[in-house]
């Protein structure tokens, strides 16, 4: 499928409470970025052979869900061009396909197929392992109702930050209007930790060198989006566990993806209150 160079947002949609969740948070990014916006629904048939005749009729029952996630997105929205896309097959290897001419993918934490849902949201970690574009799954509350005071979009930063994660988090926090948390979270050594009266339990923050030198590093990116608040924490503790506590007052986070999806995203997207952002790095 051809997309215009204003690359669309693509979106898996089956219907459940997690892809209603996905499909508002889908059209929100479809609008702010005036992109259009892809609804994709898989289906296949589980019994073995049959007649044409026989498929049919869930092909039927297919088309009807992906309608109605269309017609959602067309009567509920700004977005100027959404267009279903109805594929009989592989759910997780279908939005992967699409991830290759798209700029985002978004979907929900579990569903999209009868067979897959028997795996906790086997298609959301299928899509981020292997998407060509950045992926969005959308994890607790999700975006409705729209909360009158978003929380930050929190950016986990490494000992050198990614260009494209760091200009997905960057854009995004510019679109969505929100601050940006870049958090740097790396285990040390106790005699390298210094204890403050704002340090969580199990956590220490590093000293105020470490902070400036990570606001240097983010110079660029800050230059480039100059109206983005942003502030910085740099910690010792787990990348996962600091970035799982920060999810609790997030509006959104976001990893890098490196050979793999890696342990730290995949436990994100697990566990994580609030939607998780996976960006293939540079």
């Amino acid at each position: 499928m051809a997309l215009t160079s204003n690359r669309a947002v693509v979106m898996g949609y089956d219907g459940s409470d997690y892809s209603m969740q996905a499909l508002y948070w889908a059209m929100d990014e479809a609008e702010l970025r005036r992109s259009p916006l892809i609804v994709m629904h898989a289906w296949s048939w589980p019994y073995g052979e049959a007649s044409e005749e026989a498929k049919s009729h869930l092909r039927n029952a297919a088309e009807h869900v992906l309608w109605h996630g269309a017609d959602c997105a067309r009567s509920c929205s700004t977005v100027a061009e959404v267009r279903a896309d109805l594929h009989e097959g592989s759910a997780s290897e279908r939005l992967a396909e699409l991830s290759g001419e798209a700029g985002l993918v978004v979907v929900g934490s579990r569903g999209l197929g009868a067979t897959e849902r028997a795996a906790v949201g086997s298609v959301a970690v299928h899509v981020a392992s292997h998407a060509s574009c950045p992926v969005i799954v959308v994890r607790g509350a999700g975006p409705i109702p729209v909360p009158a005071h978003p929380g930050p979009l929190v950016v986990g930063v490494g000992s050198a930050p990614d260009d494209a994660v760091m200009g997905f988090a960057f854009k995004e926090a510019e679109l969505r209007r929100v601050r940006l948390v870049a958090l740097q979270a790396e285990p040390a050594p106790a005699s390298r930790a210094v204890a403050t009266p704002f340090a969580r339990a199990g956590e220490s923050v590093v000293p105020p060198c470490q902070d400036d030198a990570l606001r240097m590093r983010l110079k660029p990116w800050q230059e480039e989006h100059p109206l983005v608040r942003v502030d910085t924490s740099v910690v010792t503790m787990l990348p996962g566990s600091a970035l799982q506590e920060a999810s609790r007052d997030a509006s959104l986070i976001v990893v890098g993806r490196h050979e793999g999806l890696g342990p730290t995203a995949g436990a994100l997207l697990q566990e994580a209150t609030c939607p998780v952002a996976v960006v293939p790095a540079t």
